[in-house]
């Protein structure tokens, strides 16, 4: 398994498995995936097994701003390369992958790499049913946020370095 950045040649390959990891309403569109390949591509980190094939992918904006916001899902030009904390839109793992790990190798990965881009930590929302998943990875739950993205309610959880 080898992880490395997204490429504008992956972008078909991204969208299919976001449509199938997430309901409409919360999904991103091919076209957001695609602003978000050609602004932030080095903040958007893809698992592939030994075919190449994709397993998984996580991936979100640096913003000196401290929370998620909705706003941010849509509009890839908020993106500041010279932010204090890394968002984390979405962590993707195939339905056939999933519980083996792949998901907690992409945080960790992510997590490396704003720590070596001397960012504060991490900033993610997250449904309630996975705080105990995002805690094991040293999240701390802040409570309900604003965020109504795709009609849910969501918790923002942080990971400070």
């Amino acid at each position: 398994m080898t992880i490395r950045a997204a490429q504008s040649q992956d972008l078909q390959a991204i969208a299919a498995l976001e449509a199938a990891c997430f309901p409409p309403a919360e999904a991103a569109t091919p076209q957001s995936l695609e602003q978000r390949l050609k602004v932030f591509a080095d903040h958007f980190l893809l698992l592939l097994n030994e075919e190449g094939e994709l397993v998984g992918f996580i991936n979100g904006m640096v913003t000196d701003l401290p929370d998620l916001q909705d706003c941010m899902y849509e509009q890839a030009e908020l993106h500041d390369e010279q932010g204090a904390w890394q968002m984390i839109f979405g962590l993707d793992v195939r339905e056939q992958d999933r519980c083996r790990g792949y998901g907690a190798r992409l945080v960790r990965a992510m997590t490396e790499h704003a720590r070596s881009q001397g960012r504060r930590g991490l900033v993610l929302t997250c449904k309630e049913h996975r705080l105990a998943y995002y805690s094991s990875l040293g999240f701390v739950d802040e409570g309900f946020c604003g965020s109504v993205h795709g009609g849910v309610r969501w918790h923002q959880m942080r990971l400070t370095f």
